[in-house]
């Protein structure tokens, strides 16, 4: 697969969100839905890149995946996330964290899959 340069973005933003969400492990420990929010993104961005065949056949839904999960986490976060932008506690992480999602779905529009016309064979 050839990397173009929003591929470059969609890899530095999942990475950026992923160690963002990681980060609190130390207050909310490894089961929390935060920190496995991190690992989730480590795991769809493996799906997407990786040259593995089970999800090279099934890249659109791969990429759809990653775009619900995405906005899933930007809504959930609006509703129950801590907006106090304070440094003393782990609600700074979460603004930081948005605005990488935010990113990530920009340049995962620029490697939107556009679908293929279907060819009909003639029958001889």
């Amino acid at each position: 697969m050839k990397l173009f340069y929003w591929h470059y973005g969609i890899i530095a933003c999942s990475l950026s969100t992923a160690t963002l969400h990681i980060m609190c492990y130390p207050y909310f420990g490894w089961l929390d839905s935060i920190v496995l929010n991190g690992f989730g993104s480590l795991a769809l961005l493996g799906a997407y890149f990786l040259p593995i065949p089970f999800f090279r056949k099934r890249r659109p839904i791969v990429y759809w995946t990653i775009i619900g999960y995405t906005l899933l986490t930007i809504v959930l976060w609006i509703f129950l996330g801590d907006k106090a932008f304070n440094f003393a506690n782990t609600s700074w992480i979460g603004y930081f964290a948005k605005v990488s999602e935010m990113f990530l779905l920009v340049f995962m529009g620029f490697d939107l899959p556009l679908r293929k016309p279907v060819q009909v064979k003639e029958r001889v």
